[in-house]
Parts: structure tokens; C-alpha cells; sequence
């Protein structure tokens, strides 16, 4: 089994470590205080290829293997985790998505404007009574001519605010007792979709989550995305794709997290000496790093199946579970370690324990994480 990164994946780990430090890191602090969009940032990046890592040459995209993004990814959370998870959606949902499921006509026109940044992309599951329940969708697609109408709200969308598309998800059938499902890609700019409420959240706050509401929103027929009533099997499948992304953003927070207090425990000093040396925080520190290492390992096992057309919905679970429930115990620590300075925004640590939080919420909680393990894991008994 070899463990070693190839020349080209080490080359975009090294890319986006540099662009992290010397584009990244000056504006994080202003960005996240002022809740503001990354907008220039995303510009940048776009030039470098990231928002184009699915997106195969034909359609003006660098198409990387699953791991590179995961890397990218990875080195982001480090700096700014808003901005890994705007890349994340736009890339593992959105044009991935339209690349598996689309026509050659949608791709032709959207994933070329995608992969230059000229589209960002968001993906619209949820809604307020349908969480981690998602066959549960009440938002309503009925076929008018040569249209769909969509009406219903959507919530808790990354990006939904600043968006220029959507893929969304609208039931087939609502009187059904197993509604199915429509996929639809959606432009921002359509009569009847409106931008309705931004959350007030704990963290990530330089990534704006909106609702939005669909009142008479007409949809070309041929945005339809995949066969009609088969939403389902591409929101699920496209999921296990964003859940190695969360899992590489975990792994991120987790690492800049040990750095921050490994950093701070050798610099203070209490009862005469480095509090590093005290033996309960080395446990600590130890234990730390034992998490992201063993988080890291699930997660790029799981990018790695991504591409072998082998499934993955399992391995992509475990690693989101497993990553995400290390992120926030290694956040703690973190802050522990810093003792009183810790619950300060002087110091980095605090914005890291606040992003952590929603690791274990978003794409699938640690909950339904479980349930996906067992029953995949299950199906090997029979």
C-alpha cells in the first residue's frame, strides 16, 4: 500500500499552501469579522484552476483526481475554512453533478462558465421540515409545456445568497408515500426564485447560507437534470462526493487547530516552565495528532475510491463521521490548552472552535452518518 502523494497532487497541495499564506491569511481576520463574501479570492483562485478540479479540459475545467481536491481543500480549511466549503459545494455538488448527470447541452453551458469562475454554484436539498429526512421535500415541480413550475422553500443553502445557480430538488410526486424526486438546475435570475432570509450563524461566517423561496419559478424542461423522478439517486450520489470534501475540511480545522495550540503551549509559561511540558498537554497534544492522522487517513481512502468507480458510499461516511467528531474534540483541546485566552477572538483558536461546530451537522449528520455505515456494512452479511 503506498501512502506517498504523487508529484502532481503534491504540486497543488503546495500551490494552494502558498496562495493560503500569501493571499489567504491577510484578509481572513477582516473577512470573517465583516461577514463578507470572498469574492476576490474566489476570482484568484478560479485563475489557478480550483473551481474547474471536476471539470474535464473539453469543458475548460483541469479535472484532477478526487484527492487533489481533497488537498485543496484540506489546505484552505487551514486559513479560512469559509472559503473550503464555497469550493467544496461548487465543486463536489454543483458541477459535479452536471458533469455525471447533465445533458451535453447543460454541460456545455454551465460547466465552462463554472470552471473560470464566471458561475458559482450551490446545491438546494434541504428545506424547514425536511433535514436529514430529505424524501421528505414538501417544494413541489409540476410539468407545464415546456416548463417546470417550482414552488416551495428551500433552507439552509451554502453560498445561496451569492449563487448564480442552483441544482435543486423538488418532489415528482407529492401525494406519493415515497415522493419522487426532480433535479433541477436552476439560474438565479428567474422569475419567481427570490433570496428570502441570511442566517446568523455560530461560524463560517464569510459563507453566506440562505433560504429561498420558489413561488411560480418556471423552469425550462431541458434544465431538467437526469430522468424525471430519479432526484434521489443523484442527490445521494453526489453526496458521498461533498462528504469527502467535509471530511478534508475536518482534517484542515483539526491540523491548524494542533498547530495553534502546540504553538502556544511552548511559547506559555506557568509554574516556572513551558506549559508544554507538562506531561497532561503532551497526552493532549498526542491525542491531537493521533486524530488527524487517523481523520486523514479515512478521508483520503475515501477520495482515492472516488475515482475507481468502486462504491464509496460507506468509506465516504466513515471518513465525514469519523473527521468531523475529531475536528470538535480536537477544537476543544485546542481551546482548553489556551485556557482563558482561548475564549478570546484575539486569538485564532476561538474562530476554529466555532467553525468545528457544524462539521458534524452539515451533509448528512453524524447521526445519519451511522445509519449509512451500518446498513452498507450490514448488506455484506447477507
Amino acid at each position: 500500500m503506498n501512502f506517498e502523494l504523487t508529484e502532481d497532487q503534491k504540486l497543488v497541495q503546495e500551490m494552494v499552501r502558498d496562495f493560503s499564506q500569501k493571499e489567504i491569511i491577510p484578509m481572513a481576520k477582516s473577512l470573517e469579522e465583516s461577514h463578507a463574501y470572498p469574492n476576490e479570492l474566489l476570482k484568484k483562485l478560479s485563475d489557478l484552476g480550483i473551481l474547474g478540479m471536476t471539470i474535464p479540459p473539453e469543458y475548460e475545467g483541469i479535472r484532477t483526481d478526487s484527492l487533489s481536491l481533497v488537498l485543496a481543500l484540506e489546505e484552505l480549511s487551514k486559513v479560512l475554512p469559509s472559503i473550503s466549503v464555497i469550493i467544496s459545494v461548487h465543486c463536489s455538488l454543483f458541477c459535479y453533478s452536471i458533469l455525471k448527470f447533465g445533458t451535453k447541452q447543460q454541460k456545455e453551458k454551465y460547466l465552462p462558465q463554472a470552471a473560470k469562475g464566471k458561475i458559482i454554484g450551490a446545491f438546494s436539498l434541504t428545506e424547514p421540515g425536511a433535514g436529514s429526512d430529505a424524501t421528505n421535500l414538501k417544494t413541489k415541480s409540476v410539468k407545464r409545456g415546456d416548463k417546470y413550475i417550482l414552488n416551495g422553500t428551500k433552507s439552509w443553502i451554502t453560498t445561496g445568497s451569492e449563487s448564480d445557480a442552483f441544482i435543486i430538488f423538488a418532489a415528482a410526486d407529492t401525494e406519493a408515500k415515497l415522493k419522487r424526486l426532480n433535479a433541477f438546475i436552476v439560474e438565479k435570475s428567474l422569475p419567481g426564485l427570490q433570496v428570502s432570509k441570511i442566517e446568523e450563524k455560530m461560524g463560517l461566517h464569510s459563507s453566506p447560507t440562505a433560504d429561498i423561496v420558489l413561488e411560480e419559478c418556471q423552469v425550462p424542461a431541458e434544465n431538467l437534470l437526469g430522468e424525471e423522478g430519479k432526484g434521489s439517486s443523484i442527490a445521494f450520489h453526489c453526496l458521498d462526493r461533498s462528504r469527502v470534501g467535509i471530511a478534508a475540511q475536518s482534517v484542515g480545522i483539526s491540523q491548524r487547530a494542533l498547530d495553534e495550540a502546540a504553538r502556544y503551549a511552548k511559547q506559555r509559561e506557568a509554574f516556572g516552565k513551558k506549559i508544554a511540558e507538562f506531561q497532561a498537554l503532551q497526552f493532549m497534544i498526542a491525542d491531537m495528532s493521533t486524530l488527524i492522522d487517523a481523520a486523514r487517513l479515512l478521508t483520503y481512502k475515501a477520495a482515492s475510491l472516488c475515482d475507481t468507480g468502486k462504491p464509496f458510499t460507506k468509506e465516504a461516511s466513515m471518513a465525514k463521521l469519523f473527521a468531523s467528531e475529531a475536528a470538535n474534540k480536537i477544537a476543544y483541546q485546542a481551546l482548553q490548552i489556551h485556557g482563558g485566552y482561548g475564549y478570546s477572538k484575539e486569538f485564532f483558536v476561538e474562530q476554529i472552535y466555532r467553525d468545528a461546530r457544524v462539521l458534524t451537522i452539515y451533509e448528512g449528520t453524524s447521526e445519519i452518518q451511522r445509519l449509512v455505515i451500518a446498513r452498507n456494512l450490514l448488506t455484506e452479511y447477507e
